[in-house]
């Protein structure tokens, strides 16, 4: 990646985050923490990695994006948005009844939605089926999951991470938002995933580590893991959840908290945008 896309894309990410608090202040509801830690993420893959047409959503061929944990979509909503998937008005009707933009991504609502989610641990084995499924098409694209710290407790996950070594399915890249943050606590509070690579590793996986909030960092690791000839591979993303806002960095309160008047104008003060 070169130096320019490696600005371009740090622009597009801060405008990202102060576009993230203006949504989830005005609506007064939604999940910042985990959208914010994920945003470089998220972003890399659509301006950069993602073989996809807004124009054409449904495209063979195209690459796919699952985001597992659910939660955090008003940073892929926003990231959609701006590539043109449906009009940017949208993003103000969030979590709002009837909008196509639910709390939780809808695939049958929401153009450009691979998967729908809500009940953690789930992205997985659905994404190990749509990357075996491209293979059977002797396609070559890929299918990235984006998971959450306390959704790798789920026992579903570690049932799809057998079947994906035991299959080879080296077009399926898991990501870990490893930010050690849940909605309760912090992971030694909660329940402990240990060494999550080698874990991994253990199960027949490419493990790749990388600072999550280096843009030059993932997309280094995106391309490790698209050259794995015979493994699934997994993207451990060291994060830090609510990043970008002192406030709300490592605190599961802001898991899911609706930001008021005050810690709104020292988000967006944090964030260098306009009040």
């Amino acid at each position: 990646m070169t130096e320019e896309k490696v600005l371009e894309l740090k622009e597009l990410t801060l405008r990202f985050r102060n576009d993230l608090i203006d949504i989830l202040h005005h609506i007064q509801t939604g999940h910042p923490g985990g959208s914010l830690s994920a945003a470089e993420i998220v972003t890399t893959l659509y301006f950069d990695k993602l073989n996809i047409d807004p124009n054409n959503p449904k495209a063979e061929g195209r690459d796919r994006f699952i985001m597992s944990k659910g939660h955090a979509c008003p940073m892929l909503y926003i990231n959609m948005a701006e590539r043109g998937f449906f009009p940017k008005e949208d993003l103000m009707t969030l979590r709002q009844t009837d909008s196509h933009l639910q709390g939780h991504p809808c695939a049958h609502k929401t153009p450009g939605i691979e998967l729908s989610a809500g009940p953690l641990g789930l992205g997985l084995g659905a994404g190990l089926g749509m990357a075996l499924g491209e293979r059977m098409k002797k396609s070559d694209a890929y299918t990235y999951v984006l998971l959450g710290d306390g959704e790798v407790q789920e026992g579903g996950i570690w049932e799809a991470a057998m079947a994906a070594s035991k299959y080879k399915a080296n077009n399926l890249i898991a990501i870990l938002d490893h930010n050690g943050v849940q909605l309760d606590g912090t992971l030694e509070e909660i329940m402990t995933i240990g060494d999550i690579g080698s874990k991994f590793e253990s199960f027949g996986w490419n493990v790749i580590r990388c600072d999550g909030h280096d843009i030059a960092s993932f997309s280094n690791a995106v391309d490790e893991a698209r050259m794995s000839a015979d493994k699934p591979s997994i993207i451990i993303a060291e994060t830090v959840k609510g990043k970008g806002v002192s406030f709300m960095e490592g605190k599961n309160i802001w898991h899911g908290k609706a930001i008021g008047p005050e810690e709104y104008k020292i988000a967006k003060m944090e964030l260098g945008g306009q009040n």
